[in-house]
C-alpha cells in the first residue's frame, strides 16, 4: 500500500467561492491556519506509519450506545455499515450528496475502500473517529462513502486519476471533488497529522481531466487489424522475465503479489512455444513461483486458501485479509500447473483453494462470500483488533497443542518438535521486525514450509509416509484450535463478477480432477448467480446482493461489464465441466445483453459501466489486468469462444475489434494485459475444437472427456453432441450433424481451420492426436 498524494497546479476557477474553499483545503492539508501562508511550491507526501490498531469490542460484549449514528447505517454493504458511527456526515453515493454539494456549492470529499482493507480500518480509526476531523470534514464538505467492490465503475475513475497524476494508487482512496464530480486533489491513506513534507495543491482540473482523458483513450482506429500475436506474446514475455525475482518467483521484489494473470500467460506462451528456449524459461517462471507460494506463509497452512500478498520477497509474512477473487484465479492457474508438469503438489494446492472457499467463503444458497478481513481480536483478549491475530502461533501455542512423543522418532522428538521444523516455528517468533512496523506480530509465527517432508523424515529417522501423517494431523488439530479464536471480520456481500471467477474455479478444477462434488458445487454456484442476480424480464444483471433469508439485492445496482464478462466465462466454463447446454445457452444471452449495454459502436472494446449513467465523470475502458482480469481481456477470449459455439461470425469479428482498440497497449506495454495477449493468441492461432460424440454420461465417453481434461490446452473449444438434431449446439453448427459414431461407442473429432482428424474411439489416441496438434 502506497501512501501518495496527488496535487493539481493553482489556476483561476470561475467561482470564486468555491476557489476560496480550495485553497482552504490546500492550506489545511498542508497544516497552515490560513491559506495566504502558504506558496504554491509542489508536495510530494509519503506517511511514516505509526503503530495503529483496530478498536472494537469482541464477541459477545455487549455494544456501548453509539454517539453518532449517520445515513451509511441505512446502507447493507459491511464496508459503509463499519463507517455508520463515525462522527462524519456521511452519504452513500447517490444524487443526494451530489444535489447538496452543488446547493450549498461545497466540494465532495470522496473516500473508497472496501470491509477487509487493514489501512482503510487504520486510517477510520485515526481520522473518521476522531471528532475534531469529523467536525472538519463535517462542516465544511460533502463526505462520500464508496465501497469499491459496490461500485468498481466510481472506483476506477477516480483511482485512474490517482495513478495517472503520480503514477500509484492504493485503498483506502481519498479524493476531493468539484460540486459536478470533477477530482482536484487526490490520494490514498492520510495519517491525522503531518509528517516529513506536507502536502500542497498545485495542479486545477480542466488540466488534470484533460490528462486522463488523453492517457485512457482506448479506441481502434477505421479498418484497424490486432496487433501481430507472436510479436506481442514475445514482448510480453520479454518484460515479464525482466521483472522476474529468480530466488523465490513473482514479480517483484517485495510487496509480491500472486499476480495470476502473468502465471496464465506464462503457461500459455510456453504452451505454443514449447520447443524454444524462451518457452521453457516461461514454463520454468511460473511452475517455480507457484511452488515457492504454495510453501510459503502466504498459503494459509492451517485452513488452507492463499491470503492477500506478501509484505516480502520470500511469501512469508502475508498480508492476512482472503479475497474471494485471489481463491479463484489461484485454484485455476495450480490446476493448470499440474496439468502441465504432471506434479500431484499443484493438484493438492487447488483442492484445498476450494476446500477453503466451501467451507468458509460458501452461502447456502449456492453463491460466495467477498472476503475474511486481516485482523481479529486475539486470542488473548483484549478490545484491539491486530493483523493476522487469527492465523498466527506462539512455539509455546504450537508445544501445547502437540505434545506427544513420536515413537522412533530421533531424540525422543515430540510431534511439536517435527512441526516445528517442518514449518519454521521459532521460540522468539519468526517474523523480522522490518516486516512488522506496528509490532503487531511480536514473538508470532507464520508458518511456512522450510524442509520438503523427505529431508523433515530424515531428520527425525522416520519414513516419509510417517512424516506426512504426522504433519497431516497436527495441521488437523491446530484447524481445531484455531475455530475456537475470534474469527476476522467476513463480507457476506455476493458480487457477480467474483462469483462469476469462482464458478470458472469449480467447473474447470472439477472437470479435470473428474471430481463430481466440485463439478456439483459448480453448478450450485451457476443456478444462484442465474437466480439471484439475474432478472431475465428486465435482462439485467445485478452487482450484488447479502446474506440472508430473502437473498436482497439492495441497493439494486444494476452489474458493470466485468459482471456480464465474468460470469459468461463462467457459463462457458461450466458448460465444458458437465456437457450442459443450458449454460451455453444463458452465456449467449448474457453476452448479447453485455454488447447492448457496453459495446463502443465507434471505438470498439466494452465501456466499463453503462455510459448512459450521467453520474459518472468518465466513460472508461480498463486497460490493464491487474488483480483481477480486465473484464475487456475477458470479453475478447468469450467473443471467440461463443463465436465458434455459437456460429455467429459477428462476435468473431467483435472480438477482432475489441483487440485492435488495444492494439497501442498491446504493442508498447503487453504486460499491462498479459490475460488479453492470451486472447490475442488464441484468436491468432485458431481455436482447436474438441467435439466428442456420445451419450452424455456413459463411460466410454466419459474417458474421452476424462483425456481432453488431463491436457493443458488453452486454445481449445470442447463440444458434445447425442445426435439430437434440434439441440442448442445443432442448430447453430450444422456441421454436427455430419460427425457420426461408425463404431457406435463414443468418438471424438478434432478440428481445426475447418478440418477435422479422422474419428477417434480410444481415449490415449485422443490424447496423443491432441499432444500432436499443440506441438504443430
Amino acid at each position: 500500500m502506497e501512501h501518495l498524494l496527488v496535487t493539481t497546479t493553482n489556476k483561476t476557477l470561475n467561482d470564486m467561492i468555491f476557489k476560496r474553499k480550495l485553497a482552504w483545503l490546500a492550506a489545511t492539508a498542508r497544516g497552515c491556519s490560513s491559506s495566504s501562508s502558504c506558496n504554491d511550491s509542489n508536495y510530494a507526501y509519503f506517511a511514516s506509519s505509526s503503530s495503529v490498531f483496530m478498536s472494537m469490542a469482541s464477541e459477545g460484549t455487549p455494544s456501548p450506545p453509539h454517539k453518532h449514528t449517520n445515513r451509511l447505517a441505512e446502507e447493507r454493504s459491511p464496508y459503509l455499515l463499519q463507517h455508520a458511527h463515525n462522527p462524519v456526515d456521511w452519504y452513500p453515493w447517490g444524487q443526494d450528496a451530489f444535489d447538496r454539494a452543488k446547493h450549498e456549492d461545497k466540494p465532495i470529499f470522496l473516500s473508497v475502500g472496501y470491509s477487509t482493507c487493514h489501512w482503510c480500518h487504520v486510517m477510520e480509526r485515526e481520522s473518521f473517529e476522531d471528532e475534531e476531523i469529523g467536525k472538519i470534514l463535517s462542516d465544511h464538505f460533502v463526505c462520500v462513502k464508496v465501497d469499491r467492490e459496490e461500485r468498481p465503475d466510481v472506483d476506477k475513475v477516480y483511482m485512474t486519476f490517482v495513478q495517472a497524476t503520480c503514477g500509484g494508487g492504493g485503498w483506502p482512496m481519498s479524493v476531493w471533488l468539484t460540486p459536478d464530480l470533477r477530482p482536484f486533489i487526490g490520494g490514498t491513506y492520510f495519517p491525522p497529522t503531518d509528517h516529513g513534507r506536507r502536502p500542497g495543491l498545485k495542479t486545477v482540473l480542466n488540466r488534470i481531466i484533460e490528462q486522463v482523458k488523453k492517457g485512457t483513450a482506448v479506441a481502434a482506429k477505421p479498418g484497424e487489424s490486432p496487433p501481430p500475436a507472436p510479436e506481442v506474446a514475445n514482448r510480453c514475455f520479454q518484460q515479464l522475465a525482466h521483472s522476474y525475482e529468480e530466488e523465490y518467483g513473482g514479480f517483484r521484489d517485495a510487496p509480491k503479489f500472486p499476480t495470476p494473470v502473468n502465471l496464465m500467460f506464462l503457461m500459455s506462451y510456453w504452451s505454443v512455444n514449447r520447443s524454444t528456449s524462451e518457452g521453457v524459461e516461461a514454463l520454468r517462471m511460473a511452475l517455480h513461483t507457484l511452488r515457492m507460494m504454495a510453501l510459503g506463509g502466504i498459503h494459509d497452512h492451517v485452513a488452507q486458501g492463499f491470503h492477500r500478498y506478501s509484505t516480502d520477497s520470500s511469501w512469508h509474512v502475508p498480508h492476512f485479509e482472503k479475497m474471494l477473487y485471489d481463491q479463484a484465479q489461484l485454484a485455476v492457474a495450480y490446476i493448470a500447473a499440474s496439468q502441465v508438469s504432471g506434479e500431484q503438489l499443484f493438484a493438492d494446492v487447488a483442492k484445498d483453494i476450494l476446500l477453503y472457499v466451501s467451507r468458509d467463503l460458501s452461502d447456502k444458497s449456492g453463491g460466495f462470500y467477498s472476503a475474511e478481513d486481516a485482523d481479529s481480536v486475539p486470542a488473548s483478549g483484549g478490545p484491539e483488533k491486530r493483523e493476522g491475530a487469527f492465523c498466527v502461533w506462539t512455539a509455546s501455542e504450537v508445544r501445547e497443542l502437540l505434545p506427544d512423543v513420536v515413537e522412533g522418532a530421533t531424540g525422543a522428538a515430540t510431534q511439536a518438535d517435527i512441526f516445528a521444523h517442518h514449518y519454521g516455528v521459532k521460540e522468539q517468533g519468526n517474523v523480522a521486525p522490518e516486516q512488522d512496523p506496528h509490532g503487531e506480530l511480536q514473538g508470532q509465527n507464520v508458518l511456512i514450509v522450510r524442509y520438503s517432508v523427505e529431508l523433515t523424515a530424515a531428520r527425525f529417522g522416520l519414513s516419509v509416509e510417517r512424516a506426512e501423517e504426522l504433519l497431516a494431523e497436527a495441521r488437523g488439530r491446530m484447524a481445531k484450535a484455531r475455530e475456537a479464536r475470534p474469527r476476522p471480520h467476513l463480507d457476506t456481500k455476493m458480487l457477480a463478477s467474483w462469483n462469476g471467477l469462482m464458478l470458472s474455479a469449480y467447473a474447470t478444477v472439477g472437470a479435470v480432477l473428474g471430481d463430481k462434488a466440485l463439478l456439483e458445487r459448480a453448478v450450485q454456484a451457476g443456478n444462484f448467480l442465474r437466480e439471484h442476480l439475474w432478472d431475465a424480464e428486465r435482462q439485467t444483471m445485478f452487482r450484488s446482493c447479502y446474506r440472508g433469508d430473502e437473498m436482497e439485492v439492495s441497493p439494486p445496482i444494476s452489474g458493470f461489464l466485468g459482471d456480464y464478462a465474468f460470469v459468461v466465462r463462467g457459463a462457458l466454463d461450466l458448460y465444458e465441466a458437465t456437457l450442459q447446454t443450458e449454460w451455453l445457452r444463458w452465456a449467449e444471452e448474457l453476452q448479447l445483453r453485455q454488447d447492448a449495454l457496453f459495446w463502443d459502436q465507434q471505438g470498439g472494446g466494452y465501456f466499463c459501466s453503462d455510459p448512459s449513467d450521467g453520474t459518472v465523470l468518465l466513460q472508461l475502458k480498463e486497460d490493464q489486468d491487474g488483480a483481477e482480469p480486465s473484464a475487456n481481456s475477458v470479453s475478447a477470449s468469450n467473443l471467440l469462444r461463443l463465436s465458434h459455439y455459437c456460429g455467429r461470425r459477428e462476435w468473431l469479428q467483435r472480438s477482432q475489434q475489441l483487440l485492435a482498440a488495444f492494439s497501442d497497449r498491446l504493442t508498447r506495454v503487453p504486460i499491462a494485459l498479459p490475460e488479453m495477449v492470451q486472447a490475442l493468441m488464441a484468436e491468432h492461432s485458431e481455436l482447436q475444437q474438441i467435439v466428442i460424440c456420445g451419450q452424455r454420461d456413459a463411460p466410454d465417453t466419459s474417458s474421452l472427456l476424462a483425456a481432453v481434461h488431463s491436457l493443458f490446452l488453452p486454445h481449445k473449444l470442447l463440444m458434445h453432441t447425442d445426435g439430437d438434431a434440434d439441440g442448442f449446439l445443432h442448430e447453430r453448427l450444422p456441421v454436427l450433424s455430419s460427425m457420426s459414431r461408425p463404431e457406435g461407442g463414443a468418438t471424438a473429432y478434432v478440428c481445426q481451420d475447418s478440418t477435422c482428424s479422422p474419428p477417434v474411439t480410444d481415449p490415449q489416441e485422443l490424447r496423443r492426436l491432441l499432444l500432436e496438434r499443440r506441438a504443430e
